[in-house]
């Protein structure tokens, strides 16, 4: 049975889409089957893989709020084990269709259960909040990844993020684990970088992953060709990173097994 993760953090730009589009392609040249669920209304996890929204009919959206069938919303990418699930900006819009649903922060656990024996990992690339798809996230995944960017007020509003994990696994899903913060952004010539490190690893000891995601032109490159990091450019550091992060996950979860 597959492993759903949640990358989640309400504080934007600290490499959310980045780390899901690279983690998952990285996984994928592993052997391992990926599927990346798009919950962001902006859409770049999707177009970040070559996914083309303005033709994408059936969409995360779609199967929320219409039930559609989650099968049709699968999209192929450049890599054969790598699958999406695009977004559409209508999701802005769908917490609101959802208040009057039935069990509506189970609604995508429900949506990607006859998913989870098709895939080892599906990724959901959360975004920038912590409203309802947010939490519908969380109570679909397994456990979440918590990127952490390397900079001063990186620890602002992980507190937010940990209580809110802490009232889902209370409410709606008691399995839910940290599967680990991650560093992004990183910049080892920075003091500050090393002391934010330093600073997070002394919080949350073990659930540190060792890998950290370096600054890399590469990485903020590659999504402009609707490409992985690892396909524009195998050589370069962010390519580099975000494959020692899938095997440092890999591994992880071999030892808990």
């Amino acid at each position: 049975m597959g492993k759903i993760i949640a990358m989640a953090n309400q504080k934007g730009g600290v490499g959310k889409t980045t780390t899901t589009i690279n983690l998952a392609a990285s996984l994928a040249t592993l052997e391992k089957k990926v599927l990346v669920v798009d919950a962001d209304p902006q859409a770049n996890a999707s177009s970040g893989l070559g996914v083309d929204i303005k033709q994408s009919e059936c969409t995360i959206y779609e199967c929320i709020i219409d039930r559609a069938d989650v099968c049709e919303a699968l999209h192929d990418t450049e890599i054969d084990t790598l699958k999406v699930i695009s977004s559409h900006i209508n999701l802005v819009g769908a917490e609101i269709e959802m208040l009057n649903l039935k069990n509506r922060e189970k609604i995508l656990k429900e949506v990607l259960a006859p998913l989870k024996n098709e895939f080892d990992y599906i990724l959901i690339d959360c975004s920038p909040s912590l409203g309802l798809i947010t939490v519908n996230a969380l109570t679909a995944a397994d456990s979440v990844i918590i990127p952490v960017q390397a900079e001063y007020f990186a620890l602002e509003g992980i507190s937010k993020l940990l209580n809110t994990i802490k009232i889902i696994k209370s409410k709606l899903n008691p399995a839910l684990e940290i599967e680990g913060f991650l560093l992004t952004m990183y910049d080892s010539r920075l003091r500050q970088a090393n002391q934010i490190y330093d600073e997070v690893k002394r919080h949350f000891q073990e659930l540190v992953f060792n890998t950290v995601i370096q600054r890399n032109v590469k990485l903020s490159e590659a999504p402009s060709y609707g490409l992985p990091t690892i396909l524009y450019d195998a050589d370069s550091t962010g390519a580099k990173n975000h494959m020692a992060l899938a095997k440092e996950l890999i591994s992880r979860n071999a030892r808990r097994d």
